[in-house]
C-alpha cells in the first residue's frame, strides 16, 4: 500500500512530509496512454496532491487544477480525506518532443486552481486561483503557498518509470528554538535527488536530508487511487439533465455512452435503463411532496 509520512523538526519549527506512490501511479496511468510531457506533469501534481492533502485539515476533497493552452490543455488530480486519489490530463496535438517544462507545457496565462471542498455540513467551501510562476510545478506550488498562504514552503517532485515520490517542508508558525532552522531545512531539502526520492525509504531519505537534527517520524497513513464515479452518478447526471433531452440523445445516438475521465470505466445507458431511471425519478419526487 502506497503510503504518506508526516515528520516534525521540534527545534527548527518545520513540519513535512514524504509519500511515494507506485501502486496508486500504475493503477492512474493504467487508464490512458499518456504522452511522455504529459504523464511527467501529471505524475508531478499526482504526488503533489498527496502532500499538499495533508497539509490541509478537512474532510472531503481536495483538487489541484491547472487551466492552460496548448498543448496540455487541462490537469486535475484529486485526493479525498480518507486517501484516495486519481487524475487526469487532457493535451492536444503531438507532444513527444515538446520539453516538460510548465511554459512549454501550458502556455503564458495557466492559472493553478486549489479547492478544498468539504463533505456537506463540514465547513464551507474554499478556493484559490493563482497564475503560474515557476519553470516547473514544485516552484509554481512554492509560490502558490508564499502568494495565497503566507507559508515558507520548499516541494521537491520526482516521476520515475513506475512511480512518483514527493517532499515537502513548511516553516510552521511561532518562534522556533533555532532561528536559522528553516533556512537549513530548505536547503538540505533542495539537495535531495529525485533517484532517492522514488528508491530510498523514508527512514534512510531523512537521515540522508537531517543526519544532524532531530526528527520525528510519524506512522504512515494509506493512500490508494480510486475513482469516484459510478452508475448512480451517471444516472444522477442524467436526470439533471431532463428527461427530454436524454430522450432526444438516445433516439439519436441509440445508446447514451458515458467514459469517466478519470479512470476510462465505460458506462452504456440503453432505452430501458432510461425508463426506468426516470421512473424512479418520478417516484423520488412525488415522495419527496408528502
Amino acid at each position: 500500500m502506497d503510503k504518506i509520512h508526516r515528520f516534525l523538526i521540534d527545534e527548527s519549527n518545520v513540519r513535512g512530509e514524504v509519500v511515494q506512490l507506485e501502486a496508486s501511479w500504475q493503477a492512474l496511468i493504467a487508464t490512458t496512454e499518456y504522452p511522455a510531457p504529459v504523464r511527467q506533469m501529471l505524475g508531478e501534481a499526482y504526488a503533489a496532491v498527496a502532500l499538499l492533502s495533508a497539509t490541509i485539515k478537512y474532510k472531503g476533497t481536495l483538487v489541484v487544477q491547472v487551466n492552460g493552452g496548448k498543448p496540455l490543455n487541462l490537469l486535475v488530480v484529486q485526493s479525498t480525506s480518507e486517501g484516495h486519489l486519481r487524475g487526469m490530463a487532457r493535451w492536444s496535438g503531438d507532444v513527444d518532443e515538446v520539453p516538460a517544462t510548465v511554459k512549454d507545457m501550458f502556455g503564458t496565462d495557466a492559472t493553478l486552481v486549489i479547492t478544498v471542498q468539504p463533505e456537506e455540513g463540514q465547513g464551507e467551501r474554499y478556493q484559490s486561483i493563482v497564475n503560474l510562476e515557476g519553470k516547473t510545478l514544485s516552484e509554481c506550488l512554492t509560490a502558490y503557498f508564499e502568494q495565497s498562504e503566507q507559508l515558507k514552503t520548499r516541494l521537491e517532485l520526482a516521476v520515475g518509470e513506475t512511480s512518483v515520490a514527493g517532499l515537502l517542508v513548511q516553516k510552521l508558525p511561532g518562534e522556533a528554538k533555532d532561528a536559522d532552522g528553516w533556512n537549513r531545512a530548505s536547503m538540505l531539502a533542495e539537495t535531495i535527488q529525485h533517484s532517492e526520492l522514488l528508491d530510498l525509504s523514508v527512514e534512510v531519505i531523512l537521515n540522508r536530508l537531517f543526519n544532524q537534527e532531530v526528527v520525528r517520524l510519524f506512522k504512515g497513513d494509506d493512500l490508494r487511487f480510486k475513482c469516484s464515479c459510478s452508475q448512480k452518478k451517471v444516472e444522477d447526471m442524467l436526470i439533471g439533465l431532463g428527461k427530454e433531452e436524454s430522450e432526444a440523445t438516445m433516439k439519436e445516438q441509440g445508446n447514451i455512452e458515458i467514459d469517466c475521465d478519470f479512470c476510462n470505466t465505460h458506462y452504456t445507458i440503453d432505452e430501458v435503463d432510461l425508463a426506468r431511471i426516470f421512473s424512479e425519478s418520478v417516484v423520488l419526487s412525488s415522495d419527496s411532496l408528502h
